[in-house]
């Protein structure tokens, strides 16, 4: 979940049900080995399947690539599906993280439970 609220989760169509769970799925994965391995550090969908990370087959990310392969900016388009995916993921997980954003891309940063109770009695 956000720290904040405001957020806006679009839906990604043109993908199954199934697809979509199994995205998610993949994605929260990488969202949990972030935040143990590199705490306290900002992260966005490119540090988490960008870079090295670029090429998704064998991944349940290459559905979004299939869906627009014949765009010309198909990669992009992919990887903008796959961000509004990862935004539903934090937005249904427990714990807390905060956003900042960065132009169109959208940075997050788990928040500890005692770091959580703090900012929220400032905001009171």
């Amino acid at each position: 979940m956000f720290v904040d609220e405001g957020h806006r989760i679009h839906n990604v169509y043109q993908i199954t049900g199934e697809q979509k769970d199994n995205i998610k799925a993949f994605l929260q994965g990488g969202v949990y080995c972030w935040c143990k391995n590199r705490k306290d550090e900002w992260f966005s969908l490119r540090d988490l399947m960008g870079g090295d990370n670029f090429h998704w087959q064998g991944t349940p990310l290459i559905e979004l690539y299939k869906k627009h392969k014949d765009k010309e900016d198909s990669v992009k388009s992919a990887g903008i599906d796959a961000g509004w995916l990862l935004k539903a993921v934090i937005n249904e997980d427990e714990r807390v993280f905060e956003t900042k954003k960065s132009g169109l891309i959208n940075h997050y940063r788990w928040i500890k439970k005692n770091s959580v109770e703090n900012i929220l009695e400032v905001d009171n």
